[in-house]
């Protein structure tokens, strides 16, 4: 049987988490909404605000003598469109002062969690009082704040730490051109060097903090992990300004951290269970995926194989490398290197690990 136009035998929908329908909205929240309404092309009625904001007669012509009185908002009733709007000759009309909807103070609250799971401690003395102005907004609409924070989580994996004050030197001075004088302890060599840097970008990649920067020694760009520089002294110098697009360009054309113009590509072919990840995955945005009969097939550009490397590696039995040839060597070097640890004293492999 067709519904036809009896729109009132469709349940009106309600908001998930709650049984008996959305909690009332406070001032706030209903004047950042009859702002958007008054706003839009069609001015409202009556009607369709009190539907709009889910409040009564009294509430809404409150609400806009309240915005008139307080906030100085040109508003005027239309009679040819029975609506409200800003008047047309009046200056644009923006509500003063910060303003969020639900919803925004929802994303406000798990970006404050994420920005504090980046650097512990860095920006507390900073948003303290904007969370806690936060908090106050979301109670008075009836959502309690500590749900935000135990029920949205974002973890970090392999996170590497970093001295806040050390950080907020380094940061201060890729965002104002500051050249620094930096102590730096390269994993390769484990060996200390003094450098004069000059910040291009600060990168958050896989959970860890490094610096895109012209180095003076190597006279050319360089990244440093954050947790490496064990000293970090700012210089009364403007530091070199890179163009945008060269520093796109060294930090995009290659797969993972690593800069600079790719010199090779990787053809890698997984099995149709590792599949199941891999081909939603973005590896780089020049990437080229394509299924072979019952494998998937994925191409990469890169420049150094280091990183690329590991992540070959966790894929274990799942993965091939078809080319190019050194790639597939060092990852066939690898993997009986790693064998070769669990072999036992009898000179094979565990039973287990010999039947796959």
């Amino acid at each position: 049987m067709g519904l036809g136009n009896d729109s009132n035998i469709i349940p009106k929908p309600t908001r998930i988490g709650y049984e008996t329908g959305p909690p009332a909205m406070n001032r706030a929240e209903r004047i950042f909404r009859l702002h958007r309404c008054l706003k839009s092309r069609q001015p409202p009625s009556l009607a369709k605000l009190m539907d709009e904001l889910e409040a009564s007669r009294a509430t809404i012509n409150r609400d806009l003598e309240y915005m008139r009185l307080h906030m100085g908002a040109p508003i005027t009733y239309d009679r040819d469109t029975n609506g409200y709007r800003y008047a047309a000759d009046a200056p644009e009309f923006e509500l003063p002062g910060l303003w969020f909807n639900q919803s925004e103070l929802h994303a406000l609250l798990a970006c404050e969690q994420l920005l504090e799971e980046v650097q512990p401690g860095l920006l507390s003395p900073y948003i303290g009082p904007l969370r806690a102005r936060i908090r106050r907004l979301l109670e008075q609409g009836g959502t309690s704040a500590e749900a935000v924070s135990t029920r949205v989580l974002l973890r970090s994996v392999a996170r590497r730490d970093v001295d806040p004050e050390r950080f907020g030197i380094v940061a201060a001075a890729a965002i104002g051109q500051q050249t620094l004088r930096i102590d730096y302890v390269g994993r390769a060599r484990e060996r200390s060097t003094t450098r004069t840097i000059h910040p291009q970008r600060l990168v958050r990649y896989r959970d860890n903090w490094y610096l895109v920067a012209w180095c003076e020694s190597a006279a050319d760009l360089r990244i440093f992990s954050l947790d490496r520089i064990t000293a970090a002294r700012p210089l009364q110098v403007k530091a070199k300004d890179v163009p945008a697009a060269e520093l796109d360009r060294q930090l995009g054309a290659s797969f993972g951290i690593f800069t600079g113009t790719a010199r090779a590509w990787a053809v890698l072919r997984f099995t149709a269970h590792a599949a199941r990840w891999v081909e939603a995955e973005t590896w780089h945005t020049d990437q080229i995926g394509q299924w072979r009969g019952d494998a998937y097939e994925l191409q990469v550009p890169y420049s150094d194989p280091r990183e690329l490397l590991m992540d070959i590696l966790k894929y274990g039995p799942e993965v091939e490398v078809v080319a190019p040839e050194e790639l597939r060597s060092e990852i066939a070097r690898r993997l009986l290197a790693a064998a070769a640890r669990y072999r036992s004293a009898a000179g094979s492999l565990p039973e287990s690990a010999a039947d796959e």
